[in-house]
């Protein structure tokens, strides 16, 4: 194999011959002297062009026999995914191996089990930047590498077929929004069981947001692709049927914009895992609870208190209560677990807690955690550095890391999230 697939423009000047020695980071081959160069791997002699330490791959003159073809045509100019050059089995031992670094940088050591490693077509949601095309069809896709440019997708392969087969209505279903020159939309979609749920940020609002005719011909084109539903910020534009999805036995109808894991099996894997370490339990906190990915699981159980940020995401998790009968109870409350966490005191009579925060980590609840009575804490997180550092407050406080479940759902992405154990 001679050259890469399809790349941005290269630097002006001169092609350097670099030998690649390790992976970065970020999914880049790094030479020595600390050059990195894209959609390069381990053993392979390159030529590079640009200056510093950031430069752009020209050609392969050596490749690696771990090196594959990429299944994207818009690989190498889309900003999405950075790995698909590279055959999987290596890749995912990669990155297990960064994630056991970083846990090791706060010196914490466990048992690692087997990583879940999403396949292609299993993402369940994607975010579509929409720029102007014509009266017919926006243009949609992804970033380009390096820049605001837009890359005008056709197809994504870590997507669900259901969601790329939808890409051409979502293109015609962002045409009306650009009345406003300002506008730069953005379409949130989520396959769910019910259909494609789709979230549009982005329309300028100022002016007044859309005008009635355009609403109408966002309704009409979300009826003609059989869109679940269409929001705008939140705001319903149009509604066949709720967007629901199935948490354990428990059906839940989405607000609109709601977090759910991005891919289904993931969110399986999370789930029972979390449910075998917190077997057993007498009453269980549920902290960062979303919507309830991990809260209908536990309450099959023992009882469980669950708490959010969003209010919205508790009012569903609430409505959902109702009809779920035979779990243990479950009682829920909005509460920003930043400025307010769960202190020890109201953790007294709890024995499980789960905690699953947004990439800032849960830095606050695992200082109360650590101060609780609490035998054992499960902590979710899809950013290791954070998860590190809250890990090390616990342990500090004489919790032991057990486990931990390496969890690969950002495919050909350098991004890697967990499950870990802790118990004392």
């Amino acid at each position: 194999m001679r050259r890469s697939r399809p790349r941005p423009q290269a630097p002006s000047g001169p092609p350097v011959e670099l030998l690649i020695e390790a992976m970065g980071g970020e999914g880049d081959g790094v030479a020595a002297g600390g050059v990195y160069a894209p959609f390069t791997l381990p053993g392979e002699r390159v030529l590079v062009r640009g200056g510093g330490d950031r430069r752009e791959l020209v050609e392969v003159l050596a490749a690696s026999a771990e090196r594959v073809e990429p299944p994207c045509p818009h690989f190498g100019v889309c900003g999405g995914c950075a790995l698909q050059h590279w055959a999987h089995a290596p890749y995912l031992a990669w990155k297990v191996e960064r994630l056991r670094g970083t846990l090791a940088r706060q010196h914490l050591e466990a048992e690692f089990l087997p990583a879940y490693a999403a396949g292609p077509q299993t993402r369940r949601r994607f975010a579509l930047h929409a720029r102007r095309g014509n009266r017919e069809a926006a243009r949609a896709g992804y970033k380009a590498r390096k820049s605001w440019d837009l890359v005008d997708i056709a197809v994504c392969p870590i997507s669900e077929p259901r969601l790329q087969a939808a890409i051409p209505a979502l293109k015609r279903l962002a045409a009306p929004l650009f009345e406003h020159p300002k506008s730069a939309p953005t379409l949130h979609c989520t396959l769910t069981a019910t259909g494609i749920d789709v979230d549009i940020t982005g329309v300028e609002a100022k002016s007044g947001g859309l005008s009635a005719d355009a609403r109408m011909q966002v309704a009409e084109r979300a009826a003609e692709a059989d869109f679940a539903r269409v929001t705008l910020a939140g705001e319903v534009a149009y509604l066949a049927r709720l967007p629901q999805v199935r948490l354990g036995t428990v059906t839940v109808s989405l607000p609109p914009g709601a977090f759910l894991q991005a891919t289904l099996g993931a969110e399986i894997a999370m789930g029972d895992f979390v449910a075998e370490a917190a077997a057993g339990a007498s009453r269980i906190a549920d902290l960062y609870c979303g919507v309830g990915t991990f809260t209908f699981r536990l309450a099959g159980i023992a009882q469980v208190h669950a708490a959010d940020f969003a209010p919205e995401a508790i009012q569903a998790l609430g409505a959902a209560v109702a009809t779920a009968p035979g779990l243990h109870g479950i009682t829920a409350e909005a509460r920003d677990l930043v400025r307010r966490p769960v202190l020890a005191e109201e953790l007294r009579k709890t024995d499980v807690a789960v905690f699953d925060p947004p990439r800032a980590g849960a830095a606050e609840q695992a200082a109360e955690l650590a101060r609780s009575g609490v035998a054992r804490v499960i902590g979710v997180s899809c950013n290791p550095a954070t998860f590190a550092r809250d890990a090390r407050t616990l342990v500090d406080a004489g919790f032991r890391l057990e486990r931990v479940l390496p969890v690969d759902q950002f495919l050909w992405s350098p991004h890697i999230e967990l499950v870990g154990v802790f118990s004392r």
